[in-house]
Parts: structure tokens; C-alpha cells; sequence
């Protein structure tokens, strides 16, 4: 039997696997961007719910309540495709054990000539 992966790989379990199979998260289909915010709920189910849930939703749970992180920092940290993250906080947001929060736009940025006059008085320092 040819092995295509090594003992320091561990156990290989495939994306569609961790998110039975669906490509979007939740059934009204919830966009999460990567850089929304995501924080633990401030009524989040007790940990006898959390027990049902499946490995990797724990662990985005565990990551959630260190520090409020956006869908890609999730992604990176959980070591995960963010395509699962995204599914797997679908469910979790579903399911009342997260927030997900849009990220406030950046400021109204000043007129090019004002930035050229900035730039060119730094430069005369």
C-alpha cells in the first residue's frame, strides 16, 4: 500500500469531511468576509452544547475566546482552508455560540492634494 503522506503529517481528515460536505455556511447562506470580526456571544450555550459539537468547532471556539480575531486570523490559527473556517462559523453562528461583527470602513480619506502637500512638507523637513 503506497502512503502519500508521513507519520509527521498525523491523521488526514478532508475539508468536505469537517463540513459535511456543504461549501456555504449556514442555510441562509451568511457571508462572512475575511477580515469580520468574531467573538464569543455573550449568551453562548454552556459547554454540555459545546460538547456536541464536532472537533475543529471547538478549537474556532477556543480561538474565539483568547481575543476577538477576524475569519482569516481564525483560519490561519486553526490551521484550516478558510472556506471551512467560513462553514464551520456559519454553524456556530447558527447555532448562538458566536458574534460576527463587520468591521468599521476606514475613515473618509483627505483630497490627493492635501496628502501631496503633507508629503512635501515632510520632505522639506
Amino acid at each position: 500500500m503506497s502512503r502519500w503522506y508521513d507519520a509527521e503529517a498525523g491523521p488526514l481528515v478532508r475539508p468536505y469531511a469537517m463540513t459535511g460536505g456543504r461549501t456555504r455556511p449556514g442555510p441562509n447562506h451568511i457571508r462572512l468576509d475575511l477580515i469580520a470580526l468574531v467573538d464569543i456571544a455573550p449568551d453562548a450555550p454552556g459547554p454540555a452544547q459545546e460538547a456536541l459539537l464536532g472537533p475543529e468547532h471547538r478549537t474556532l471556539l477556543a480561538l474565539c475566546r483568547l481575543e476577538t480575531q477576524s475569519v482569516a486570523e481564525l483560519a490561519a490559527d486553526a490551521d484550516l482552508p478558510v472556506g471551512v473556517v467560513r462553514v464551520l462559523l456559519g454553524d456556530l453562528l447558527q447555532g448562538g455560540h458566536i458574534r460576527v461583527s463587520r468591521p468599521v470602513p476606514p475613515a473618509q480619506l483627505p483630497p490627493e492634494k492635501i496628502l501631496r502637500e503633507v508629503i512635501e512638507g515632510l520632505r522639506a523637513l
